[in-house]
């Protein structure tokens, strides 16, 4: 089972003892600017990576490398003598991009403000191409509104209580007799179709053709609208 928290002290004592390696021991003045940041050790134990910075230019960060490959024996036999362990585990070095990455996103802050203070600085004086606000704003709802709406609704209040006034009492009885004639003139040419023609030329209700033709005469009745929504036969 790997132990990580195992490693991480390893790493952190593995990062102790080579600072202290290059700055006390290692005689080489190309390491005179170098910083160690960090270390990583594997899961395993047996391979160590440490991280480190320059101070200076190109010229310095190579010469750097080159003296730091140089020492890995050096240093891991100090690690080695330091730490007790059983297996040593093996050095590689890495230069800390840390900074590098900093520096870099300070930069792009500092060009990104200017550029903000630019582009406000021209907005300052500057005019809108049409309306401050190009949206469609909604209708006020006011006092007149609310008139012109209250008159609509007593308008088709007023129609309907005129329509209710013309249907009166009268017209009621009118629809309602004209109602019973119809029904009774049907009834009559039901009966006279319903019974078969006697030797005397007549039906056995008692109706002759003449009341049969009247019967189909009110079936076929055309019905006239009246006023109020009541009906009248037309003979």
């Amino acid at each position: 089972m790997v132990d990580t928290a195992r490693a991480r002290r390893l790493a952190k004592r593995i990062m102790a003892i080579v600072a202290t390696e290059v700055e006390h021991q290692v005689k080489d003045p190309r390491l005179a600017m170098v910083t160690i940041t960090s270390a990583t050790v594997s899961p395993d134990l047996r391979d160590a990576v440490v991280y480190y910075t320059v101070y200076g230019d190109d010229v310095e960060v190579v010469s750097s490398a080159i003296a730091l490959a140089s020492a890995t024996g050096v240093l891991r036999s100090a690690v080695g003598r330091q730490t007790g362990i059983r297996f040593t585990p093996t050095l590689e070095f890495r230069r800390d991009m840390v900074p590098e990455h900093s520096r870099y996103i300070e930069d792009l802050l500092v060009a990104a403000r200017a550029s903000d203070a630019a582009v406000a600085e021209r907005a300052a004086g500057a005019s809108f191409a049409g309306e401050p606000d190009p949206y469609r704003q909604p209708r006020d709802f006011d006092a007149d509104d609310a008139e012109d709406f209250a008159d609509e609704d007593s308008g088709g209040e007023g129609a309907a209580a005129d329509d209710a006034e013309d249907f009166d009492a009268d017209d009621a009885e009118d629809f309602d007799s004209d109602e019973l004639a119809a029904d009774e003139l049907a009834a009559d040419g039901s009966r006279a179709e319903d019974g078969g023609p006697d030797e005397s030329g007549t039906e056995d209700g008692g109706v002759g053709d003449g009341g049969a033709r009247d019967a189909r005469a009110a079936e076929s009745s055309v019905a006239v609208a009246a006023p109020g929504g009541r009906h009248r036969s037309e003979a």
